[in-house]
């Protein structure tokens, strides 16, 4: 009872902290005067507790490394037009009858190129949004597509803090973590274009019926959809030439995108992604100074500071980046590790995990992994403490060689990383869909974040059925060998009921 109450506290603060706009870092550091607290109870020694949380912060130090790279580059990437170049020569395709699907496709491929969820909404989203709100799409489909699109990348990009953060916690291969992901994610991600291509073919049908292209879909929609368009159509007009609002604050020469093109290249050859990151910054830095013609003051400000524009409007899009902002994702990590030495001092989770465990016997460690991720998204209301939160709480389904932390590294991804932005209370959907002025029915659309744990879960209970059907007939035909039934020990442990150990 100790352990479940202490824990709806914790839930209680965080609950707290995004319902009323605040920043999580005050709640995390209520949770580590909580979980000490109970520790204290607990009758563990505070020395052996601050001694565990502190090991478990220095090693995320290399984690935290990568996201001040993330920080610089993402900031460079403004200033040097890069980001410019790849959405004024983007949308230009973009038109009425193919938004809601090229809307995916730009911010997914804008989101796999910056890393970043976030970065990528306020960026692709932000005008995908405005273009397709200004050519009469459904605001609901158009906002699922871009926030399904904009996670497509912060799940699998080498410059991701997400993915960076599962190799970390892991201690896997991160390209070889992509090549996995690439594969699960391939037919979600194709069962998600056609969804969008058909959302598209049912809106000309509607234009084509004479009462205006996307009419019957926004009656259907006429709530939450009739206040997002009221929110964007104010500025639609303002920004539907792309081209020449970015041309007016850069030099679109194709140099700009070498810095993007350094990533792609140097992620095929699988170079570390720390030097990946130096070598786009290092060419960066030569394209703010050489063709955005940058002062070096100013250039020392914004990897600091991050990227601010002059043009109101180009900032709206652009503005952002620098070593400041992934202060918060910083300070989230260290104190999350923090969290996962102070449980393992205390043994608070040990009852919890063994519940994961017994679940995970009967329907597999993917299936309890994507139900634990589930659940701790609700609780976390962030994707960063989810994915932390779920890898401790699925430790003892997966084993210690490499082919299994493989295993837990591509659950996590598929899970974790996922379903936090589909929680409407959690920062990973409220901050992409603020940012694009869409409505939170848009999650429904989203269909990506959630056909890929589906079609993962599908196939883990298919393996398994066939695994089970395979022994069953091989026990059959060679009764000598099979295995005498012995009782689980987790099964054996609620039937004769859980004795802890000192400490628990």
């Amino acid at each position: 009872m100790l352990e479940a109450g202490t824990m709806l506290l914790f839930c209680a603060v965080l609950f707290a902290s995004v319902a009323l706009g605040w920043s999580i870092i005050p709640a995390l550091f209520v949770g580590v005067l909580l979980f000490m607290g109970y520790g204290l109870v607990r009758r563990c020694s505070l020395r052996a507790m601050a001694s565990r949380a502190a090991g478990s912060v220095r090693s995320a130090g290399t984690v935290v490394v990568a996201f001040v790279l993330i920080g610089v580059l993402t900031s460079l990437w403004r200033a040097s037009g890069t980001i410019a170049f790849i959405v004024a020569h983007s949308t230009a395709v973009i038109h009425a009858a193919t938004v809601i699907p090229l809307s995916f496709l730009l911010c997914s491929a804008m989101s796999v190129l910056v890393g970043s969820s976030f970065a990528s909404a306020a960026t692709m989203g932000t005008i995908c949004m405005s273009l397709g709100l200004s050519m009469q799409a459904n605001p609901v489909m158009l906002g699922g597509a871009i926030l399904a699109g904009v996670y497509v990348g912060d799940r699998c990009s080498p410059v991701s803090t997400s993915a960076l953060l599962v190799k970390q916690l892991t201690h896997t291969n991160l390209f070889n973590t992509i090549a996995r992901m690439l594969r699960t994610g391939a037919v979600p991600f194709v069962l998600s274009c056609v969804v969008y291509v058909a959302a598209a073919v049912v809106e000309w049908l509607c234009a084509s019926g004479g009462s205006g292209f996307g009419a019957a879909s926004a009656a259907a929609t006429a709530g939450s959809a009739g206040s997002a368009r009221a929110a964007v159509s104010t500025n639609a007009s303002s920004i539907t030439d792309i081209g020449g609002l970015f041309s007016s604050a850069f030099d679109l020469h194709w140099l700009t995108l070498v810095p993007a093109l350094l990533v792609i290249v140097l992620a095929l050859l699988r170079v570390d992604v720390r030097l990946l990151m130096l070598a786009s910054i290092a060419a960066s830095v030569a394209v703010c100074v050489g063709v955005q013609h940058m002062e070096w003051a100013e250039l020392l400000r914004l990897l600091i500071f991050g990227y601010h524009a002059q043009n109101p409007q180009v900032a709206a899009l652009l503005d952002g980046g620098g070593i400041l902002s992934m202060l918060t994702v910083m300070a989230t990590v260290c104190i999350s590790s923090a969290y996962a030495g102070i449980f393992a001092e205390t043994r608070m989770l040990a009852r919890l995990q063994q519940v994961i465990e017994m679940l995970g016997h009967r329907i597999g460690a993917c299936g309890a992994t994507m139900i634990t991720a589930t659940c701790a998204a609700a609780l976390a209301c962030n994707q960063t403490l989810t994915i932390m939160l779920t890898h401790q709480l699925c430790g003892g389904l997966y084993g210690d060689d490499e082919s299994e932390r493989s295993a837990q590294a591509i659950d996590l991804e598929d899970s974790a990383v996922v379903i936090a932005p589909l929680i409407p209370w959690s920062i990973a959907s409220a901050v992409p869909l603020a940012t694009i002025n869409a409505p939170t029915l848009s999650l429904a659309a989203a269909t990506f974040l959630y056909l890929l744990p589906l079609s993962r879960m599908l196939a883990s209970a298919v393996r398994r059925r066939s695994g089970f059907r395979t022994r069953h007939r091989s026990q059959n035909q060679n009764p000598g060998l099979a295995i005498p039934h012995r009782p689980k020990p987790m099964l054996h442990m609620f039937a004769h009921g859980f004795h802890p150990k000192s400490g628990d």
